[in-house]
């Protein structure tokens, strides 16, 4: 016998809908906050002949970009599901988190890259104007990251979006501060190192969001779901005698299914036994989506509880 929750009658809300909806407003400003000054830092670094400013304006367009494929991605998670898709496009926030952590390495590999040639050529911050524009970006992507900081913490998607404005404002930042002790004491090699110190600290999240969005990736149990928990509940329920085919993965970056077959001691059971199971697997694991198989004792041997099957 299987049930999905809306077929037992229960009616569990989805707070990553209305979540989606109040982050469309945090995109949309994050967006337009960071087209804003890429044409600014373009414009000024053809103004003032600065190739460096030119190349980071390249730089935070591609993190636009970013932005955008989260945003996307936010959005299609919402649409219904179909014949064809039959979980809909839920899944699409886990291919652009994972993106995002893909992106976030490159773009640091060459930062370091250009620190690390600095060392060998230092070149000195070239002039007033870039500590001022990279200032400017260090307040525009703090604003546009914090737009995602509560999010972050349960959504990969989200996460994603926010460690490439925390990595550019961190870039910005050091910009800035190497500029001013290099107007001050002439010490070239502070820029190199500050960005190298930047990179180091940036990598240890988006390490954790590459492997994190991985593990999803292939249907690897969400972080901070309690299995043995799972497990202790289903075998001590009233009338289950076994569990096999247990089975929990994300459906997407904020939603997490699973599947279960039950032994059942005596089928009589109570019409509320799997609207209250299921009830119960969300309130106390987050489970949004559970399906349940019943299976009585001398059904006969069910061809998934073998080994390989928990």
């Amino acid at each position: 016998m299987l049930l999905s929750p809306q077929q037992a009658g229960i009616n569990m809300s989805h707070d990553h809908n209305h979540q989606i909806s109040n982050y469309n407003r945090a995109f949309a400003i994050g967006v337009m906050l960071n087209v804003i000054f890429v044409a600014i830092e373009a414009g000024y670094g053809v103004t003032a002949g600065s190739l460096a400013l030119i190349a980071d304006a390249g730089h935070n367009l591609s993190d636009v970009l970013s932005l955008l494929i989260a945003w996307g991605a936010a959005l299609l998670a919402t649409k219904p599901a179909t014949e064809k898709r039959t979980y809909g496009f839920r899944k699409v926030t886990i291919m652009a988190s994972l993106s995002s952590a893909i992106l976030l390495i490159v773009a640091l590999g060459g930062i370091t890259w250009e620190a690390i040639g600095r060392f060998f050529d230092p070149k000195p911050v070239e002039g007033v104007t870039v500590i001022v524009v990279a200032a400017i970006g260090v307040v525009i992507n703090t604003i546009t990251a914090l737009l995602f900081v509560s999010g972050q913490k349960h959504d990969l998607n989200i996460r994603g979006a926010f460690l490439h404005m925390a990595a550019d404002a961190g870039v910005s930042f050091g910009v800035v501060v190497a500029g001013i002790i290099i107007m001050v004491t002439g010490w070239l090699l502070i820029d190199p190192l500050i960005s190298l110190f930047i990179v180091a600290v940036i990598l240890v999240g988006t390490w954790s969001l590459l492997r994190d969005s991985v593990n999803l990736a292939i249907d690897s149990v969400p972080k901070g779901i309690d299995m043995a928990g799972i497990k202790k509940y289903l075998t001590r329920l009233e009338n289950v005698s076994q569990i096999h085919d247990l089975h929990v993965w994300a459906l997407s970056t904020t939603e997490v299914a699973l599947s279960v077959h039950l032994i059942i001691v005596d089928e009589s059971l109570k019409n509320d036994f799997l609207p209250k199971l299921q009830q119960q697997l969300h309130d106390r694991f987050s489970i949004e989506h559970s399906t349940i198989q019943v299976e009585r004792q001398d059904d006969g041997p069910c061809m998934l509880n073998k080994n390989g099957c928990i």
